[in-house]
């Protein structure tokens, strides 16, 4: 995915429009992780990109002004690099997907039936477990 850009929704986000940065990684790793910048935050201003403006809405109404991503799962600087964009372009690609909008619905007569019949059987066991009463 380095060096074309970003696919998005039908259009591309040049390599220009990305800002990365490097950083050591922070976890366990020894003079490797301490010494090399193989962590990568990739961050996509979205109102100064060249997407158009029917994306830009979509994806600053759903995930803000700027978006971010932060890996740093592997040792090399590279891989750290593809699985940023890919993680970003799957965001953004999200972002575009308009939710499924619910139907209000009742529940039927037969499952309403269904549940209190459930219920008033769970009773009858419950009731069978009790002491007899002693007259």
């Amino acid at each position: 995915m380095t060096g074309e850009g970003i696919p998005v929704g039908g259009s591309v986000i040049p390599e220009s429009e990305l800002e990365e940065r490097f950083d050591t990684y922070g976890g366990p790793g020894g003079q490797h992780a301490n010494k090399t910048e193989s962590a990568v935050t990739l961050r996509f201003d979205v109102g100064a990109s060249s997407l158009p403006d029917e994306i830009k809405a979509k994806v600053e109404r759903r995930l803000g002004a700027t978006v971010e991503v932060s890996v740093s799962e592997t040792r090399s600087q590279w891989r750290n690099r593809e699985l940023a964009r890919e993680r970003l372009a799957a965001r953004l690609e999200a972002a575009l997907v308009e939710p499924k909008v619910r139907r209000k619905t009742k529940p039927s007569r037969a499952a309403r039936e269904q549940r209190l019949e459930e219920k008033r059987a769970r009773s009858r066991l419950k009731t069978s477990r009790r002491r007899p009463e002693e007259e």
